[in-house]
């Protein structure tokens, strides 16, 4: 009896166990997905990279026409998780001072104060985001980076967790202004939604006639507190990291930037995003350890936004995602 016990001992020594505990963040991103799948049908690709986002201390910029539930699905990640949430609808009219707030005279105290904007939240949506001038974009370029705003010499920090998540129309461009390089290398991602299937289109309309006189965004529940969201987000950096997945990384980098088919390449800030959306990307799958196809799966959201494709290239119909899915290719696996 010894001896058949034996290996069975050894066996249970080998048996595979994470250095870092990731089932609790796993557990509260199936009752985050759990209370979206009650209101939106499909947008997986969509769902998944907004809590990459989020989890990685990362803004997201998500690009799609009209109807396909980008402002709906934020509005919803805001209702599972107890944290405020304030929307600023981008019109070309809008001033900076509407954003992040202005210093009023009080005649009372004879002393200037600080009305503080609708910036001053945890997560922020910013719908139709190309639709404010140049002056209004350029409102956001510290607070996206910093966390804080400088007004009147006097810097306001943003409670923790901060998230900015912007919608823009890809198609209509009467009234609307291109995003400055600046401002495009401070969003994590850019994320593009589909139309559904038909299979999906049929559960919408569906799910509408069965809704009848229920609010969808009351279907949803809070599954997740602000101070739970910045514990996973300590957890997940450190998540350990190979060397030459380190290389990796850079060279896929660095390939955009020698790419003869691309005018620019990613910023040193786009190869930090995509370590830091790898690190996300491996805990949610229930990993310690980031692998290539964590890399390849962060890569493409991280740099589509932070390229420019050649005039020549753009006008033969050539992608900046197709280019960066050849560059991927090119680079080799680490083994």
């Amino acid at each position: 009896m010894e001896e058949t016990n034996q290996p069975q001992e050894s066996n249970d020594k080998l048996e595979f166990k994470n250095r870092i505990d990731v089932s609790e963040l796993q557990e509260s991103i199936y009752k985050i997905k759990t209370q979206l799948n009650k209101v939106i049908v499909g947008q997986k690709s969509m769902i998944d990279l907004l809590i990459v986002a989020i989890f990685s201390d990362g803004h997201a910029l998500i690009e799609g026409v009209p109807g396909v539930a980008k402002t709906m699905t934020t509005k919803l990640l805001s209702r599972v998780m107890d944290i405020d949430f304030s929307r600023i609808q981008f019109t070309p009219d809008l001033m900076p001072s509407d954003i992040l707030g202005t210093s009023v005279f009080n005649v009372k105290s004879n002393e200037f104060e600080f009305k503080k904007g609708p910036i001053f939240s945890n997560m922020v949506l910013i719908d139709e985001i190309n639709r404010a001038p140049a002056k209004t974009q350029a409102a956001l370029f510290e607070v996206m980076e910093e966390k804080q705003i400088t007004m009147d010499g006097v810097r306001y920090k943003m409670n923790p967790p901060f998230i900015v998540l912007a919608t823009q129309n890809p198609i209509e461009q009467e009234g609307t202004y291109r995003l400055p390089e600046a401002q495009l290398d401070r969003f994590l991602f850019k994320i593009n939604v589909d139309y559904p299937t038909a299979a999906e289109e049929l559960e919408i309309v569906t799910r509408e006639q069965d809704l009848v006189e229920n609010v969808k965004l009351d279907q949803v529940e809070k599954v997740i507190t602000g101070e739970e969201i910045l514990k996973f987000r300590k957890l997940i950096t450190q998540i350990k990291v190979e060397k030459n997945l380190l290389e990796y990384i850079a060279n896929i980098v660095v390939n955009t930037r020698t790419n003869s088919f691309l005018f620019l390449g990613a910023s040193p800030r786009a190869t930090i995003a995509i370590l830091k959306a790898s690190k996300s990307f491996a805990a949610i799958n229930g990993r310690d350890f980031i692998t290539p196809e964590d890399i390849k799966n962060a890569a493409i959201p991280v740099l589509e936004h932070r390229v420019i494709v050649t005039p020549e290239r753009e006008m033969e119909g050539i992608t900046s995602r197709q280019i960066i899915e050849q560059i991927i290719e090119s680079v080799e696996i680490p083994r």
